[in-house]
Protein backbone atom coordinates (compact mmCIF):
# COMPACT_ATOMS: atom_id res chain seq x y z
CA UNK A 1 0.00 0.00 0.00
CA UNK A 2 0.98 3.46 -0.80
CA UNK A 3 2.47 6.23 1.74
CA UNK A 4 -0.53 9.02 2.65
CA UNK A 5 1.04 11.70 1.72
CA UNK A 6 0.51 14.99 3.41
CA UNK A 7 -2.18 17.37 3.36
CA UNK A 8 -2.49 20.75 2.47
CA UNK A 9 -6.16 22.41 2.75
CA UNK A 10 -6.48 25.67 0.90
CA UNK A 11 -8.84 28.28 1.46
CA UNK A 12 -9.52 30.41 -1.44
CA UNK A 13 -11.27 30.95 -4.79
CA UNK A 14 -11.69 29.25 -8.39
CA UNK A 15 -10.15 30.61 -11.50
CA UNK A 16 -12.56 29.50 -14.25
CA UNK A 17 -9.60 29.74 -16.16
CA UNK A 18 -7.22 27.43 -14.49
CA UNK A 19 -4.26 29.83 -13.86
CA UNK A 20 -4.48 30.74 -10.17
CA UNK A 21 -6.81 30.46 -6.87
CA UNK A 22 -7.69 26.98 -5.95
CA UNK A 23 -7.01 25.55 -9.59
CA UNK A 24 -3.56 26.59 -9.32
CA UNK A 25 -3.25 25.53 -5.57
CA UNK A 26 -4.33 22.23 -6.37
CA UNK A 27 -1.81 21.51 -9.18
CA UNK A 28 0.70 22.90 -6.90
CA UNK A 29 -0.14 20.34 -4.46
CA UNK A 30 -0.26 17.58 -6.28
CA UNK A 31 3.46 18.73 -7.99
CA UNK A 32 5.25 19.23 -4.46
CA UNK A 33 4.06 15.49 -3.95
CA UNK A 34 1.01 15.93 -1.24
CA UNK A 35 -2.33 15.66 -1.02
CA UNK A 36 -4.36 18.82 -1.43
CA UNK A 37 -8.13 19.57 -0.18
CA UNK A 38 -10.38 22.68 -0.86
CA UNK A 39 -12.57 25.31 0.50
CA UNK A 40 -13.90 27.75 -2.11
CA UNK A 41 -14.73 31.19 -1.08
CA UNK A 42 -16.13 32.48 -4.38
CA UNK A 43 -16.54 31.48 -7.91
CA UNK A 44 -14.98 33.63 -10.49
CA UNK A 45 -16.03 34.24 -14.28
CA UNK A 46 -12.46 34.71 -15.30
CA UNK A 47 -9.68 33.80 -18.20
CA UNK A 48 -5.90 34.84 -19.20
CA UNK A 49 -7.42 38.63 -20.24
CA UNK A 50 -8.99 39.28 -16.44
CA UNK A 51 -11.95 38.82 -14.50
CA UNK A 52 -15.17 39.22 -16.17
CA UNK A 53 -18.03 38.25 -12.52
CA UNK A 54 -17.49 36.97 -9.38
CA UNK A 55 -19.53 35.67 -6.90
CA UNK A 56 -18.93 35.07 -3.20
CA UNK A 57 -20.18 31.79 -1.20
CA UNK A 58 -22.63 32.17 1.24
CA UNK A 59 -20.78 32.18 4.74
CA UNK A 60 -22.46 29.15 6.15
CA UNK A 61 -21.36 26.76 2.91
CA UNK A 62 -17.22 28.19 3.65
CA UNK A 63 -17.54 27.18 7.20
CA UNK A 64 -19.43 23.79 6.60
CA UNK A 65 -17.14 23.10 3.88
CA UNK A 66 -14.25 23.44 6.94
CA UNK A 67 -16.47 21.48 9.28
CA UNK A 68 -16.35 18.59 6.32
CA UNK A 69 -12.61 18.75 5.66
CA UNK A 70 -11.87 18.98 9.65
CA UNK A 71 -13.96 16.36 10.51
CA UNK A 72 -12.51 13.55 8.06
CA UNK A 73 -8.99 15.17 7.19
CA UNK A 74 -6.01 16.39 9.18
CA UNK A 75 -4.41 18.76 7.16
CA UNK A 76 -0.09 19.61 8.57
CA UNK A 77 -0.52 22.55 6.32
CA UNK A 78 -3.09 25.52 5.43
CA UNK A 79 -3.27 28.28 2.46
CA UNK A 80 -5.42 31.24 2.38
CA UNK A 81 -5.94 33.07 -0.77
CA UNK A 82 -8.96 35.17 -2.00
CA UNK A 83 -10.81 36.18 0.92
CA UNK A 84 -13.06 39.00 -0.44
CA UNK A 85 -15.04 39.95 2.71
CA UNK A 86 -14.92 40.64 6.27
CA UNK A 87 -17.52 38.36 7.13
CA UNK A 88 -15.62 35.63 4.99
CA UNK A 89 -12.41 36.11 6.86
CA UNK A 90 -13.94 36.17 10.07
CA UNK A 91 -15.39 32.95 9.75
CA UNK A 92 -12.55 31.10 8.18
CA UNK A 93 -10.28 32.60 10.81
CA UNK A 94 -12.94 31.60 13.52
CA UNK A 95 -13.80 28.06 12.17
CA UNK A 96 -9.38 27.58 12.01
CA UNK A 97 -8.88 28.28 15.57
CA UNK A 98 -11.94 25.86 16.24
CA UNK A 99 -10.19 23.23 14.76
CA UNK A 100 -6.96 24.08 15.91
CA UNK A 101 -5.63 24.57 12.54
CA UNK A 102 -2.22 25.77 11.79
CA UNK A 103 1.04 26.19 10.32
CA UNK A 104 -1.22 28.62 7.96
CA UNK A 105 0.20 30.25 5.21
CA UNK A 106 -1.72 33.64 4.37
CA UNK A 107 -1.47 34.96 0.88
CA UNK A 108 -3.33 38.37 1.48
CA UNK A 109 -4.60 38.55 -2.43
CA UNK A 110 -5.71 41.77 -3.17
CA UNK A 111 -6.01 42.67 -6.95
CA UNK A 112 -5.96 39.75 -9.74
CA UNK A 113 -3.84 39.77 -12.57
CA UNK A 114 -5.70 41.55 -14.76
CA UNK A 115 -6.43 44.49 -11.93
CA UNK A 116 -9.39 43.47 -10.48
CA UNK A 117 -10.33 43.88 -7.19
CA UNK A 118 -10.59 40.59 -5.17
CA UNK A 119 -11.18 42.17 -1.62
CA UNK A 120 -13.15 45.06 -0.24
CA UNK A 121 -11.74 48.01 1.32
CA UNK A 122 -13.16 46.94 4.69
CA UNK A 123 -12.04 43.95 4.75
CA UNK A 124 -8.51 44.48 4.94
CA UNK A 125 -8.62 45.78 8.41
CA UNK A 126 -10.10 42.61 9.05
CA UNK A 127 -7.47 40.59 7.58
CA UNK A 128 -4.79 42.55 9.53
CA UNK A 129 -6.51 41.87 12.61
CA UNK A 130 -7.83 38.15 12.32
CA UNK A 131 -6.16 36.18 10.26
CA UNK A 132 -2.82 37.53 9.71
CA UNK A 133 -2.19 37.16 13.48
CA UNK A 134 -2.24 33.49 13.26
CA UNK A 135 -0.25 33.17 10.16
CA UNK A 136 3.14 30.70 10.19
CA UNK A 137 4.01 33.15 7.54
CA UNK A 138 2.37 36.25 5.45
CA UNK A 139 3.43 36.88 1.61
CA UNK A 140 2.34 40.00 0.33
CA UNK A 141 3.27 41.06 -2.79
CA UNK A 142 4.74 44.80 -3.33
CA UNK A 143 1.58 46.34 -3.36
CA UNK A 144 -0.18 44.27 -0.85
CA UNK A 145 2.61 44.97 1.43
CA UNK A 146 1.97 48.72 0.64
CA UNK A 147 -1.75 47.94 1.94
CA UNK A 148 -0.61 45.93 5.19
CA UNK A 149 2.27 48.18 6.11
CA UNK A 150 1.18 51.20 5.05
CA UNK A 151 4.22 52.65 3.16
CA UNK A 152 6.23 52.32 0.01
CA UNK A 153 7.32 49.43 -0.97
CA UNK A 154 9.62 49.84 -4.43
CA UNK A 155 12.74 47.99 -3.61
CA UNK A 156 14.10 45.42 -1.32
CA UNK A 157 15.40 48.30 1.73
CA UNK A 158 11.90 49.45 1.62
CA UNK A 159 10.03 45.80 1.89
CA UNK A 160 12.77 45.50 4.82
CA UNK A 161 11.58 47.91 6.16
CA UNK A 162 7.48 46.86 5.34
CA UNK A 163 8.40 43.44 6.75
CA UNK A 164 8.75 45.22 10.27
CA UNK A 165 5.50 46.73 10.48
CA UNK A 166 3.54 43.20 8.91
CA UNK A 167 5.35 41.19 11.62
CA UNK A 168 4.10 43.68 14.31
CA UNK A 169 0.57 42.20 13.27
CA UNK A 170 1.30 39.00 14.74
CA UNK A 171 2.84 36.97 12.31
CA UNK A 172 6.10 34.41 12.55
CA UNK A 173 7.79 35.42 9.55
CA UNK A 174 6.91 37.78 6.67
CA UNK A 175 7.49 37.49 2.96
CA UNK A 176 7.83 40.35 0.76
CA UNK A 177 7.38 39.23 -3.06
CA UNK A 178 9.96 41.14 -5.27
CA UNK A 179 8.10 40.70 -8.51
CA UNK A 180 7.03 44.25 -8.88
CA UNK A 181 10.77 45.68 -8.67
CA UNK A 182 12.86 46.43 -11.17
CA UNK A 183 15.72 44.85 -10.53
CA UNK A 184 15.85 40.63 -10.16
CA UNK A 185 12.75 39.15 -8.21
CA UNK A 186 14.40 39.33 -4.87
CA UNK A 187 11.83 37.88 -2.25
CA UNK A 188 12.71 39.03 1.46
CA UNK A 189 11.78 37.42 4.18
CA UNK A 190 11.43 38.45 7.47
CA UNK A 191 11.58 36.10 11.21
CA UNK A 192 11.48 39.00 13.72
CA UNK A 193 15.18 39.10 13.80
CA UNK A 194 17.50 38.37 10.61
CA UNK A 195 16.62 38.53 6.62
CA UNK A 196 17.03 35.98 4.26
CA UNK A 197 17.05 36.82 0.41
CA UNK A 198 15.68 35.29 -2.28
CA UNK A 199 16.99 36.26 -5.74
CA UNK A 200 15.81 34.67 -9.32
CA UNK A 201 16.75 36.37 -12.61
CA UNK A 202 13.56 37.97 -14.36
CA UNK A 203 12.03 35.34 -16.29
CA UNK A 204 10.92 37.66 -19.83
CA UNK A 205 7.54 35.95 -20.27
CA UNK A 206 3.76 36.95 -19.82
CA UNK A 207 2.85 33.96 -18.49
CA UNK A 208 2.74 35.22 -14.83
CA UNK A 209 -1.17 33.98 -13.72
CA UNK A 210 -0.80 32.95 -10.66
CA UNK A 211 1.92 33.28 -9.53
CA UNK A 212 1.28 34.31 -5.87
CA UNK A 213 -0.65 31.64 -5.54
CA UNK A 214 1.34 28.80 -6.48
CA UNK A 215 4.12 30.19 -4.82
CA UNK A 216 2.11 30.41 -1.32
CA UNK A 217 0.92 26.62 -1.89
CA UNK A 218 4.70 25.24 -2.49
CA UNK A 219 5.56 27.06 0.94
CA UNK A 220 2.52 25.80 2.85
CA UNK A 221 3.44 22.27 0.63
CA UNK A 222 6.84 22.54 2.18
CA UNK A 223 5.85 23.34 5.72
CA UNK A 224 3.24 20.19 5.80
CA UNK A 225 6.30 18.16 4.48
CA UNK A 226 8.24 18.80 7.30
CA UNK A 227 10.55 21.78 6.40
CA UNK A 228 11.04 24.44 8.46
CA UNK A 229 10.07 28.04 6.92
CA UNK A 230 13.24 28.90 5.26
CA UNK A 231 13.87 25.53 3.35
CA UNK A 232 10.29 25.77 2.62
CA UNK A 233 10.55 29.13 0.87
CA UNK A 234 13.80 28.27 -0.97
CA UNK A 235 11.95 25.22 -2.53
CA UNK A 236 8.90 27.59 -3.56
CA UNK A 237 11.20 30.11 -5.04
CA UNK A 238 13.17 27.21 -6.97
CA UNK A 239 9.73 25.47 -7.82
CA UNK A 240 8.68 28.83 -8.95
CA UNK A 241 11.00 30.02 -10.97
CA UNK A 242 11.80 26.87 -12.95
CA UNK A 243 7.87 27.08 -13.59
CA UNK A 244 8.11 30.52 -15.01
CA UNK A 245 11.17 29.41 -17.37
CA UNK A 246 9.35 26.93 -18.83
CA UNK A 247 5.35 28.42 -18.75
CA UNK A 248 3.55 27.94 -22.53
CA UNK A 249 1.40 30.24 -24.24
CA UNK A 250 -2.21 29.55 -22.93
CA UNK A 251 -5.15 32.15 -23.75
CA UNK A 252 -4.39 35.56 -25.28
CA UNK A 253 -3.73 37.71 -22.08
CA UNK A 254 -1.51 36.49 -19.22
CA UNK A 255 -1.03 32.50 -19.90
CA UNK A 256 -0.52 30.16 -16.14
CA UNK A 257 3.05 29.04 -15.13
CA UNK A 258 3.80 25.60 -16.41
CA UNK A 259 2.82 23.50 -12.69
CA UNK A 260 4.26 20.36 -14.27
CA UNK A 261 7.40 21.38 -15.62
CA UNK A 262 9.16 18.99 -14.19
CA UNK A 263 7.71 15.97 -16.14
CA UNK A 264 5.86 18.00 -19.56
CA UNK A 265 9.28 20.11 -20.11
CA UNK A 266 8.64 23.47 -21.99
CA UNK A 267 7.17 21.79 -24.87
CA UNK A 268 10.06 22.44 -27.45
Amino acid sequence: MAKTPPIVLTIAGSDSGGGAGIQADLKTFAAMEVYGVSVITAVTAQNTLGVTAMQELPVSLIEAQIDAIAADLAPRAVKTGMLSSADVIEAVAAKLREHRMTRLVVDPVMVAQGGARLIRDDAIQVLTERLVPRALVVTPNAPEAEALAGMPVRNVAEARAAAIRIRSLGPEYVLIKGGHFEEDATDTLFDGQRYYSFTSERIATTNTHGTGCTLSSAIASGIASGMEVVEAVSQAKEYVTGSLRQAFPVGSGHGPLNHFHRWWGSGD
